[in-house]
């Protein structure tokens, strides 16, 4: 008998025109893999709504599922490290962009590509986390190898921070002890940013520009930006000496306008963080650390469920920056109502 499963198919017309619909598929058209997961969560991210929207953004071939990353239970291995009922978790490897990804009831991935579920997380928790939170959490990781402790005398800023990668990150410094400036352009924010533990609240305008100075007052102990473009020129200026910068995101652009000065005169440090291709070690550290740095109640204040059905949708607000948390994707449950 031929299993089905419902999933969000991605097709392309001859016109080129793309276009995402939940549909009943076969499983014997699961792409090759180690290891099939019944997936129960999944999550929006903005590489998602490339992939869901028009043109299909980083969609190498077609039909497609989309979905970076998900959560559920090994249904089948042909990998030693899982057996069938394990709770395992994906992120990056470019599942959802090149290989087939976490919008649909089942999934087929190599081995390499999972991580056991952390103690103390469901799977829930665990993509109400999702490659956003995973993001933030390699991102304070980079930030304190490079001298970051909450004893700093200035704050910690954080922009984009009403974004996914935001929010988790200001939730877990905050926790660690840090004092927290969220920088956004939407002031309705306010009160979300501040109950995730932001101590200062920095309008958006006031970062918006590059100025002529290489180097204004030390305002920042480090950064994790989201943005990047102008933002990130101008906030290299403003950090302490021997601070430094992760950056996670480009929502601002991918040109930096900046000059080397504040590397050379203040030993700033302009740290990159790839979640995507992190090797098996950093990922078991990172989520260790998430299970015990990121508050739960805090987690859930983010949270924004949804159904494969709603995608298209949320995935056209993502792109425009209408989403503000986590979109947590209860995939299972959209599969029983049905």
């Amino acid at each position: 008998m031929t299993i089905m499963f419902r999933a969000l198919v991605v097709t392309k017309d001859d016109d080129g025109k793309t276009r995402a619909a939940v549909e009943r598929i076969a499983e014997d058209r699961l792409p090759q893999g180690d290891v099939t997961v019944a997936v129960e969560y999944s999550a929006l991210n903005y590489k998602d709504g490339l992939c869901i929207g028009p043109g299909g953004g980083l969609v190498r071939s077609y039909p497609h599922v989309p979905g970076i990353d998900f959560a559920g239970r090994v249904e089948a291995s042909d990998d030693p490290r899982y057996a069938a009922g394990d709770k395992v978790v994906l992120t990056g490897w470019r599942v959802g962009e090149a290989h087939w990804g976490g919008y649909a009831e089942k999934a087929r991935v190599k081995g390499d590509w999972l991580v056991p579920l952390p103690e103390g997380l469901t799977t829930r928790q665990a993509m109400a986390v999702g490659t956003a939170g995973f993001t933030a959490m390699l991102a304070v990781m980079a930030l304190e190898d490079h001298g970051l402790t909450p004893d700093a005398p200035q704050p910690v800023l954080v922009t984009g921070a009403s974004g996914g990668v935001g929010s988790v990150a200001v939730a877990i410094l905050a926790n660690l002890g840090y004092r927290v400036a969220a920088v956004t352009g939407r002031p309705e924010n306010s009160d979300y940013l501040t109950g995730l533990g932001a101590t200062q609240i920095v309008p958006r305008a006031d970062l918006a520009e590059t100025v002529k100075r290489p180097l204004e007052s030390e305002a920042w102990a480090g950064c994790i930006d989201a943005v990047g473009g102008a933002m990130l020129a101008r906030v290299l200026g403003q950090i302490a000496y021997g601070g430094s910068v992760a950056a996670v995101g480009l929502a601002g652009g991918a040109q930096l306008p900046a000059t080397v000065i504040p590397f050379l005169l203040r030993g700033v440090n302009l740290l990159g963080i790839d979640s995507v291709m992190q090797a098996r070690d950093a990922r078991l550290r990172a989520w260790a650390r998430i299970a015990h740095d990121l508050p739960m109640k805090k987690l859930e204040a983010m949270v924004r469920p949804a159904m494969l059905e709603d995608l298209p949708r949320l995935g056209a607000d993502i792109l425009q920056g209408r989403v503000t948390g986590r979109v947590l994707v209860d995939v299972a449950a959209a599969g029983a109502d049905r």
